[in-house]
């Protein structure tokens, strides 16, 4: 045998065993792409369904903790102090209608009673934040940082601030149930009205009412007129 012919014999030996290696993995990668074809119709393999399920109380976890800490972190005001609720008590207790308001430090507020109804108004002029008085002579609020003027019901009637005086929540509570309370009008606020005197007198401080702009206000325009 020449050296050419063992060379060609070595050469198609190593053809056979390659082929036959190739035989035998073969099947064995048909079968596995089969089973990946057949897993991805029927539904999700079981590390998958592991992994949405660990994926799921991970998000449910998250959002409790969150929850959780968003209560923690809230405002709690307990009643009788600023933020909270102040219960007047029965509405028979209020003052006259004709008398001065009365100042309530702890709850930064007026306490006014009006024909319409009672009033609370934020302690704080609503120009730079200074706190005004109520002054007898002229029956009216008057600023003393840049001589803000609001009359009794808190309505602006001169001077640099913006708006009227700012009002806290007032509810007409008979037992357990708010009969009526401060509303937000279109051209004013407007007071609670108190038909029955049974009832109770709760001023909410942690719900402030925004003053309506001073071009809005119903003692201005009387103050003109004037």
């Amino acid at each position: 045998m020449t050296v050419q012919q063992d060379l060609r014999q070595q050469v198609l030996g190593r053809e056979v065993d390659i082929s036959a290696a190739a035989e035998r993995v073969a099947p064995l990668g048909r079968e596995e792409i089969l089973e990946t074809l057949n897993v991805g119709r029927e539904g999700i393999n079981r590390r998958e369904f592991l992994t949405y399920a660990w994926a799921s109380a991970l998000g449910l976890l998250t959002l409790e903790s969150g929850l959780a800490t968003y209560r923690f972190m809230s405002p709690r005001f307990s009643s009788g102090t600023f933020g909270g609720e102040f219960h007047l008590g029965s509405a028979a207790n209020l003052p006259s209608t004709d008398l001065a308001p009365q100042p309530n430090t702890a709850g930064n507020f007026w306490l006014v009673n009006t024909d319409s109804g009672p009033r609370a108004l934020y302690m704080v002029c609503t120009h730079l934040g200074c706190l005004y008085k109520w002054d007898p002579t002229n029956n009216r609020f008057l600023c003393p940082c840049h001589f803000s003027q609001f009359s009794r019901e808190g309505h602006y009637i001169w001077g640099p601030a913006p708006r009227s005086l700012d009002q806290f929540r007032i509810d007409v509570v008979d037992g357990d149930t708010v009969v009526t309370k401060t509303d937000e009008g279109s051209e004013e606020i407007l007071a609670p009205a108190v038909d029955t005197p049974g009832v109770d007198i709760v001023v909410d401080t942690g719900d402030r009412i925004r003053g309506l702009p001073a071009a809005m206000s119903p003692a201005r325009a009387k103050n003109e007129a004037d």
